[in-house]
């Protein structure tokens, strides 16, 4: 018996950067050059030949003019991984391969991966886009703290941001030709000159030399280039923002409000984003309704600024994923593993920027001293190392993300106080066997008071 056929209206196209191969089951292939007029033959040939579905490989970024032209025509795209599937041995070529793509996208046998709507794509990628700049940006701040060591003054040593207002403030008077201690000490915040004056002083005498001025120059030049760019990137996701914001709908009041909460809860307080903080007016409100009323940034580690780069990875639709068990394994979060007879191992899942943006996040929960997360990331940092424990506490990030958007923060709150509880009475149960192992009893403070 052969295999059913699920969609007769199928083809395949190997995407590369200058030829694409396209085969319709049951028909010849032909080949396409990459450029814009060839596309639209593309998209004419698959539709003359009443295509409704068509599978291809996540190959770099050459598939997405791709896809953005047969998405605007109607016809369905399945962007798959190149890995799930592998060619038979010895018949390898993009003739072969298109064919192959054609042949199993026909049978139902491939799974198309996750592909944001278009809008979402657009704020990833400006989103993405600003990353660089950071990126690049930063290594000009180097550029700047290697030129003043060749002139042996040590602002950043002595102060812990060089690019804060008292760091710039210096740097810029002394590409200007600035040299006295005393005046460059003037230009710094009142609170660093009344705690670190004397240390300053030492700082800011050394040798002045031309070339390291001028390298100091360039470098604040690249740095300065950088931030304007950020900005322009900030205005373009702030339009995003707002165009997510006016197609979502009004978030409704809950239903049935717990006992101990008002039927339109205030937002959380705004957390402190420490760098690289967007410039975008109302940043939290805009957030706050493009995912329906929940204020991701109440959960534990997640600022607004991690909202948004969430939100640019994964979107706000979680119909996606059906579980928070295939969310958190698409992650790459969720441990893996290949089972074949009593033999059993397990496989290196691909984490990707949204499971990164998650570790970084859950990173900082290392710090944190009254969240029972934190102390879940130190217990198993004890006993498995800390990357184990940073993707397991990421992890939980990421089921209580999937939570927030699908049930709501109100039910969150309530799994996270239960969680509290748990963990506030292992503590203490912890501390009881303690204390009786060395012979001692654990008095309340209130009985002390008392």
């Amino acid at each position: 018996m052969g295999l059913q056929t699920i969609n007769p209206h199928a083809a395949g196209i190997d995407v590369g950067s200058e030829r694409l191969y396209v085969a319709v089951v049951d028909g010849a292939v032909k080949v396409f050059d990459a450029f814009t007029e060839s596309l639209h033959a593309l998209r004419d040939h698959l539709l003359a030949a009443e295509v409704q579905t068509v599978a291809m490989e996540a190959t770099g970024v050459y598939w997405i003019p791709v896809c953005d032209v047969l998405e605007a025509a109607g016809i369905e795209v399945c962007v798959v991984n190149g890995a799930h599937v592998k060619s038979l041995p010895g018949r390898k070529s993009d003739m072969e391969d298109c064919q192959w793509l054609a042949t199993l996208h026909s049978h139902g046998l491939l799974r198309g991966g996750f592909v944001p709507p278009p809008i979402i794509r657009r704020l990833r990628d400006y989103q993405r886009l600003r990353q660089d700049h950071v990126r690049m940006g930063s290594a000009h701040i180097q550029h700047m703290q290697k030129a003043l060591d060749r002139m042996n003054v040590k602002i950043h040593d002595v102060l812990s941001d060089l690019t804060g207002m008292s760091g710039l403030a210096m740097v810029r008077a002394i590409v200007k030709g600035v040299r006295a201690p005393l005046m460059l000490l003037e230009l710094c915040d009142v609170q660093v000159v009344k705690r670190k004056r004397e240390p300053l002083l030492k700082a800011l005498r050394g040798n002045w030399q031309r070339e390291h001025v001028f390298a100091l120059q360039q470098a604040l030049a690249g740095w300065e280039f950088y931030q304007q760019q950020i900005e322009q990137c900030d205005a373009e996701i702030a339009l995003v923002l707002q165009e997510l914001a006016a197609a979502a709908p009004l978030p409704a009041p809950p239903a049935s409000p717990r006992p101990d909460t008002a039927t339109q809860q205030p937002l959380a307080p705004a957390k402190r984003i420490h760098h690289n903080a967007p410039h975008i007016g109302d940043l939290k409100t805009l957030l706050v309704r493009i995912t329906g009323g929940h204020d991701l940034s109440a959960l534990p580690a997640l600022t607004d600024y991690t909202v948004l780069q969430l939100i640019s990875e994964i979107g706000t639709d979680m119909s996606r994923w059906p579980t928070e068990k295939h969310f958190t394994a698409w992650l790459g979060l969720a441990p893996s593993s290949r089972r074949s007879g009593k033999r059993r191992r397990r496989e290196k899942r691909f984490r990707g920027r949204a499971a990164q943006i998650l570790c970084v996040g859950a990173r900082s929960l290392a710090r944190s001293k009254y969240l029972a997360l934190g102390g879940f990331y130190r217990r198993l940092r004890a006993t498995r190392g800390p990357q184990v424990a940073n993707i397991a506490t990421a992890r939980k990030l990421a089921v209580l993300v999937y939570n927030t958007l699908v049930h709501g923060l109100d039910y969150v709150e309530q799994g996270l106080e239960r969680y509290e509880a748990v963990y506030k009475a292992q503590c203490l149960k912890r501390l009881e066997r303690n204390a009786r192992n060395f012979g001692l009893t654990l008095v309340p403070l209130s009985h002390q008071n008392a």
